[in-house]
C-alpha cells in the first residue's frame, strides 16, 4: 500500500509522463481489483442469503454496487439487512475508487503548482542577492 502512494516530494521535479501514466495504470488495476472483490462479496451475500442463482446474484451485487439499487425483491430478513450493508459500504467504495483512481492526477496538478511556487522562489532569492 506504500507503493501506492509513493509520490515525489515537494522539492523534487515533477515526474515524467511514463512515470504518470504507470501510476494511473496502477491505480487503475487496483481500482478494478477492489471492484472485482466487491462484486464477489455481493454475489455471494445474496447467493447465500436469498438463495439467488449466479447471474441474479451478481446482477444484483453490481446494480447496488453502481448505485442503481436491487433488481429484484428480497424476501429474507437476512438478505435485507445484507443488502442494506453492501449497499451502504458499495456507496463509501464509490468515493474511495474515484480518490484511488484521481489520487496520481490530483498530484500531479498540485505538485506542478508547488515546484512553480519554488522556481519563483529561488528566482526572487537569486535576484536579492544581486
Amino acid at each position: 500500500m506504500r507503493r501506492l502512494f509513493n509520490f515525489e516530494k515537494r522539492t523534487e521535479p515533477v515526474a515524467s509522463s511514463t512515470v504518470f501514466f504507470n501510476r494511473l495504470s496502477r491505480n487503475a488495476l487496483w481500482s478494478a481489483v477492489v471492484v472485482v472483490l466487491s462484486l464477489l462479496v455481493g454475489s455471494t451475500g445474496y447467493m447465500y442469503f436469498e438463495s439467488m442463482r449466479v447471474v441474479d446474484a451478481f446482477a444484483n451485487a453490481a446494480m447496488i454496487l453502481s448505485g442503481m439499487g436491487p433488481l429484484s425483491p428480497l424476501v429474507t430478513d437476512g438478505g435485507k439487512i445484507f443488502a442494506a450493508l453492501y449497499a451502504i459500504v458499495s456507496g463509501l467504495l464509490l468515493f474511495a475508487i474515484a480518490g484511488l483512481m484521481l489520487a496520481p492526477v490530483y498530484h500531479r496538478i498540485l505538485h506542478r503548482f508547488h515546484v512553480d511556487g519554488i522556481e519563483a522562489e529561488g528566482e526572487r532569492s537569486r535576484s536579492r542577492r544581486r
